[in-house]
């Protein structure tokens, strides 16, 4: 069993773990044909990916039956993760490169993870309304992050109900100009190795 995994994770079932000790050899021989994650970044691949994408699983519990959209989600990242975490959620992986979602097609497809579609969509273009929770990692400011997310939420009074975000370095200025009170965790807190200082975790709720 992955030392992360045993580590953080202990109560998996046995074919949670099998999924995630089953991505890093897909993601390698997928990434050889189509680069979706640095060469140098394959040889920390679990930690700098999929336990980063899982920092939201140890803040955030989704309910059976939530519709989760994954913005911006290149090879599959939060999105799949996740979606190994809450089989009983519903995942929608979007983003506007479709050889990367090609990638996370295959990922999941070979690993048997069912609670997963995939649009190939520039975020304006996803029917609005649909969806519990946005997650994302990276992929843009917080004040356009929460532009293009907000017509997607629908109110359901649930937690979490809202955009959450993986972002690195000092976040003061992006905060301040996207006019968003988000709460801020460090996930340095939340897993204790040196990869995950100045890294955060955002929460901004739909407000009703």
């Amino acid at each position: 069993m992955n030392e992360y995994l045993q580590q953080y994770f202990p109560h998996l079932t046995s074919l949670q773990i099998q999924q995630f000790e089953g991505l890093q050899k897909i993601y390698t021989h997928w990434n050889e044909k189509i680069n979706v994650i640095s060469r140098k970044d394959m040889d920390n691949f679990f930690l700098h990916h999929v336990l980063h994408s899982l920092s939201i699983a140890q803040q955030f519990k989704f309910e059976n039956g939530s519709k989760i959209m994954d913005l911006g989600t290149g090879g599959g990242f939060p999105g799949l993760p996740l979606a190994i975490m809450f089989p009983h959620s519903q995942f929608h992986l979007v983003d506007s490169i479709n050889k990367k979602l090609r990638v996370a097609k295959e990922v999941a497809n070979e690993l048997n993870i069912q609670n997963i579609t995939l649009q190939h969509s520039r975020a304006e273009q996803v029917t609005k309304g649909q969806f519990d929770i946005i997650v994302t990692r990276a992929v843009a400011p917080l004040q356009i992050l929460w532009e293009w997310s907000k017509p997607l939420l629908r109110k359901t009074g649930k937690y979490p109900n809202g955009l959450i975000c993986l972002k690195g370095g000092d976040l003061t200025e992006e905060i301040s100009a996207s006019k968003c009170r988000p709460h801020v965790w460090e996930i340095e807190k939340i897993f204790t190795q040196d990869y995950f200082k100045e890294k955060f975790l955002l929460y901004q709720p739909l407000i009703k």
